[in-house]
């Protein structure tokens, strides 16, 4: 009986498709010490709700370090942007997650404290793919899914990589670059750009985020 039960589990497995089989859906990790925010930033779980007592973000070094266990976004309402502008900032992933977990920066950030949320975000992720999406409400359609590209640097040997991310919104084209290099771009009408900037980061990562700005141009 115990061998037909595990041939039955190994075709329901095979008949998974191959990315639900590569990442299967793991738990937020318990964060100790978390709940609290720098000075100025606020978060937003997407889980709902005010509470971000499952990520610890800290200052330290000059930037923020973020251990999350649920998803989130996290910004200051000052780093808000109309026109054209540029945000960027240097990402760290201080140990290889145990998915390729995603993230990076968000424009173009409206009603972040309620129902109707909406953003732009870029991620990338330690298998050296980026990704672009909106958030409207509970919606999150896809700009470009995700992507391979030479510019993303990958995981050294202790597990840590580093990317310093851009988004230039210009009148006519929004691009997306990761370490100087434009990897895609988009019209300024397949995307959220005016609004408030700001980070993202998923599920169970450990990142330290470095000279985060934005700036008009």
């Amino acid at each position: 009986m115990k061998t037909i039960s595990l041939s039955v589990a190994a075709l329901a497995l095979a008949a998974l498709p191959l990315a639900a089989q590569q990442h299967a859906p793991d738990r937020d990790k318990t964060v100790a010490g978390g709940g609290t925010l720098p000075a100025g930033w606020k978060g937003r779980l997407d889980g709902g709700g005010a509470s971000t007592a499952g990520v610890k973000m800290t200052p330290m070094g000059g930037g923020v370090h973020i251990v999350s266990g649920p998803a989130g976004i996290y910004y200051r309402p000052a780093d808000r942007q109309t026109g054209e502008f540029g945000a960027s900032a240097t990402f760290t992933q201080m140990e290889r997650a145990e998915h390729p977990e995603a993230y990076g920066l968000f424009i173009g950030g409206a009603n972040l404290d309620g129902a109707g949320e909406k953003y732009t975000y870029f991620l990338v992720r330690q298998d050296g793919k980026f990704l672009v999406k909106r958030r409207i409400g509970g919606e999150t359609p896809t700009v470009v899914d995700w992507t391979d590209s030479p510019a993303i640097r990958k995981p050294d040997s202790s597990g840590k990589m580093s990317n310093t991310l851009a988004v230039e919104v210009g009148r006519d084209r929004v691009r997306f670059l990761v370490n100087g290099t434009e990897v895609t771009s988009a019209e300024p009408s397949k995307v959220d750009a005016a609004g408030i900037a700001g980070l993202r980061v998923n599920h169970n990562l450990n990142v330290h985020v470095e000279g985060f700005s934005v700036r008009a141009r």
